[in-house]
């Protein structure tokens, strides 16, 4: 089974310590994508798997074999840099060929892969130009190509789409999805800043923080139900509004108390011995929705609009001394600036964690 285990995995440069204890097992055929903020350790973890960094403690297993001191090449690995790396005297084909020539495979293989590898990635009518006649999206491909040509056990990706336009990562993120509906047995490893790639490719995500994994999970599963208040703030876009609350009762349902000073009841049990404690209430942007009457959770006047088109976001201010309100409404509305607002939400869509961070679950 051609999976990645990670045991007890650790990372440190002398004194300063990267990553802190990383156990993940990830299956044969999965997409998994590590994400995280700058400095989180995720580019980090990616170049350990590839052999590119030394393991400082702990175990790594690629196909069932440790491979903490076995070389990059024997890995039975690709790896996908940010930059495309492609040889610009050398023709597509050949930049595509070269790793399989230096491993003395036969002309009729190397032929075969290449052109299997053209096909998949829509490259054929390219095969002979050089990298400088080609768009950064197609160079991209090549580099993903050259990785297929290799036929490896597992795939990784180090922020491949970073260096693309707008337009050209839509296009890319589709290709590489296409291959990996195409390589289903493949494992792919996938390291990235950008929560719609993430959410888009993965089997499972994995939130990284300083060092540390935060959540392990499918896409939605993350979004719906995060474990903390970071993989609340992170998962999402924009992020989750968060406000100060104290919790007021408790037991098959719970209620808090906004700073603020409205009270919200929410389906989630809570012991006794939480009454009276500090907590955050959490809800997504695009949960709220316009209210009218009493029936609300907060209001506020609009600071700022920014209407999108197909959604308009609208920055509320005037509960407590907190940052903005975010609300995502669909369509484009007839407000302005200064105009005061009600929204309400969905109880089932809000979210409670306590002082520590930790969620509360339903």
């Amino acid at each position: 089974m051609a999976g990645v285990v990670l045991k007890d995995i650790r990372k440190a440069y002398g004194q300063v310590k990267v990553l802190h204890g990383i156990d993940l097992e990830i299956t044969q055929g999965e997409f998994v994508v590590f994400v995280g903020p700058s400095g989180c350790g995720k580019s980090t973890l990616l170049r350990m798997i590839s052999g590119l960094e030394s393991i400082t403690g702990g175990e790594m297993f690629i196909d069932g074999q440790l491979v903490n001191d076995v070389p990059p090449s024997r890995r039975g690995i690709a790896m996908v840099f940010q930059s495309y790396a492609l040889y610009p005297h050398m023709t597509v084909y050949d930049n595509m060929a070269f790793g399989m020539r230096i491993a003395k495979e036969s002309r009729d293989e190397i032929d075969r892969r290449v052109r299997a590898a053209g096909d998949i990635l829509q490259l054929t009518p390219y095969l002979d130009r050089l990298p400088k006649a080609l768009s950064g999206g197609q160079r991209q491909r090549v580099a993903i190509g050259r990785a297929i040509c290799r036929n490896p056990k597992v795939f990784l990706f180090d922020e491949p789409l970073s260096n693309l336009d707008a337009a050209l990562r839509v296009a890319t993120r589709i290709e590489i999805a296409k291959l990996k509906d195409s390589m289903p047995d493949t494992t792919m490893v996938y390291v990235t800043h950008d929560q719609v790639e993430a959410m888009t490719l993965a089997d499972r995500i994995v939130v990284l923080s300083a060092g540390h994994i935060e959540q392990v999970g499918p896409p939605l599963e993350l979004y719906e139900r995060p474990q903390n208040l970071f993989v609340a703030r992170f998962i999402g876009s924009p992020a989750m509004n968060i406000i100060p609350a104290t919790v007021t009762e408790t037991g098959e349902a719970t209620t808090v108390s906004l700073k603020g000073g409205k009270s919200v009841r929410m389906p989630v049990p809570t012991a006794a011995s939480e009454k009276g404690k500090t907590a955050s209430f959490g809800v997504r942007p695009e949960d709220l929705s316009i209210a009218s009457g009493e029936d609300y959770l907060f209001e506020g006047q609009i600071a700022i609009i920014e209407a999108l088109g197909e959604v308009t976001l609208l920055y509320i201010e005037g509960l407590a001394d907190q940052e903005p309100i975010i609300a995502k409404i669909p369509g484009i509305l007839q407000v302005k600036k200064g105009d005061t607002m009600r929204f309400s939400a969905d109880l089932k869509k809000l979210h409670l964690f306590d002082a520590e961070g930790k969620a509360y679950r339903i």
